[in-house]
């Protein structure tokens, strides 16, 4: 339905301490960089990233070596999905101040963003001393080591993070999308269960636990939860994918389809987007339009579930048993359970 970077679910990391609210130099105190600055500050609390840059820029034109100014601006920069622009601004806030340890962090995670892993890797190393105590640190290093296909050590660093401090919702979340993918579906339940109840705008748990339930194939509460992940992110590719999944199972195909096909207009790489277009048209019997999409999501990811289960269903409703023994004996070989269960029915 969705994913976790190569995998379903969706990550998330929020450190609020990324951005620098005041300034530590009591000189400029009275200066008019200062003024601009902290009329950014309000505006990048209340969401309001565009109007804070315009103020830093201010601030930064009143004084060029304001090194958290260019912080600041980096994150509103990266909320907006700006990520280069965030990165040159950490860039400069570090030459400005070579021990500016917060720049540091936010670049780390703007680095992996931008699949520098060994740059992100760099930044948390320098400075781990200084956020030993840090739970998002520690949410950060996971995130970064999920990445780098280091699951193990990622789940060690997300225990520390909850160890850290226990009602860490990002932390929470994270470490039950690597229970999801261990198939502990109960431990992932109630991670995603536990985020909710802390945080209740935690739209990933949100999601997240919607997927379990669809599992559970208890698809009017997975709706009402992927909702709740919706109303606070209505353009989420994931969860419109998602939500059309469950519309689909609970027999609202024209619904289904104008979500799917809205998810692949925001991001039209997600493979399981395409897989439930393809389980889409295999359901109105449109066969070959159920290969081709089904085609593509294999291609884009061939270990979505039941991917080659549901291709050989739309090559055997299209007429061409061969075709459909052949795809379901791919799967067969990377573990699709219902391309194993289809393979003993039909192929011998």
């Amino acid at each position: 339905m969705t994913r976790l970077l190569r995998h379903r679910l969706y990550v998330f990391s929020a450190f609020m301490v990324g951005c620098s609210l005041f300034l530590a130099c009591s000189d400029a105190d009275n200066s008019e960089a200062v003024v601009f600055f902290q009329r950014a500050n309000l505006a990048l609390k209340s969401g309001e990233h565009r109007q804070a840059i315009k103020f830093y820029n201010e601030s930064i034109e009143k004084n060029p070596d304001f090194a958290d100014a260019y912080n600041n601006r980096g994150l509103a920069k990266y909320r907006l999905g700006n990520l280069e622009e965030a990165l040159t601004d950490y860039n400069q806030a570090i030459e400005k101040d070579a021990e500016f340890w917060q720049a540091y962090f936010n670049r780390a995670e703007v680095r992996a963003d931008l699949n520098d892993l060994k740059g992100s890797a760099d930044d948390l190393k320098k400075i781990q001393t200084v956020y030993q105590d840090s739970s998002y640190y520690y949410v950060r290093l996971g995130n970064l080591q999920v990445k780098q296909n280091a699951e193990p050590a990622a789940q060690a660093s997300y225990e520390k993070a909850l160890q850290l401090d226990p009602k860490n919702a990002e932390a929470l979340t994270n470490r039950g999308v690597l229970y999801f993918n261990q198939k502990q579906y109960d431990l992932a339940k109630a991670d995603f269960q536990q985020a909710t109840q802390l945080n209740p705008k935690q739209h990933f748990a949100f999601n997240n636990l919607g997927l379990i339930l669809g599992r559970e194939q208890k698809y009017a509460e997975a709706l009402q939860l992927t909702d709740r992940a919706l109303a606070l992110q209505p353009t989420q590719p994931y969860y419109l994918n998602n939500k059309g999944y469950l519309l689909l199972r609970l027999n609202r195909p024209d619904d289904a389809l104008k979500l799917i096909q809205q998810s692949l207009k925001l991001d039209d790489q997600n493979g399981w987007a395409h897989r439930n277009l393809g389980l889409y048209y295999l359901t109105q019997q449109v066969s070959n339009q159920a290969v081709t999409a089904l085609k593509e999501a294999e291609r884009l990811d061939p270990s979505i579930e039941n991917v080659y289960g549901y291709l050989g269903q739309a090559y055997q409703q299209a007429g061409d048993p061969a075709q459909a023994c052949q795809a379901w004996k791919r799967g067969v070989t990377v573990g699709d359970l219902l391309a194993k269960e289809e393979a003993a029915r039909h192929c011998r």
